[in-house]
């Protein structure tokens, strides 16, 4: 298991009732800059194949309402 897939996972401390307390925490630990090369063509591919996913899924949730 990847180290992202470890820190998606929350657990909530005995006492505490907020369960998303820890998310606060998260947002301040991440870089301030990420090094991702825009023109590169496996970041085309990846935005691509994103886009399609995110399009089937509102598809698919405008299709059950």
């Amino acid at each position: 298991m990847s180290e992202r897939q470890k820190s998606g996972t929350a657990t909530t401390a005995p006492g505490n009732s907020n369960p998303s307390a820890g998310q606060d925490d998260q947002k301040d630990n991440l870089p301030e800059d990420f090094d991702i090369d825009m023109d590169a063509p496996e970041t085309a591919k990846a935005a691509a194949t994103i886009q399609s996913q995110f399009r089937k899924f509102q598809k698919k949730k405008q299709d059950v309402k």
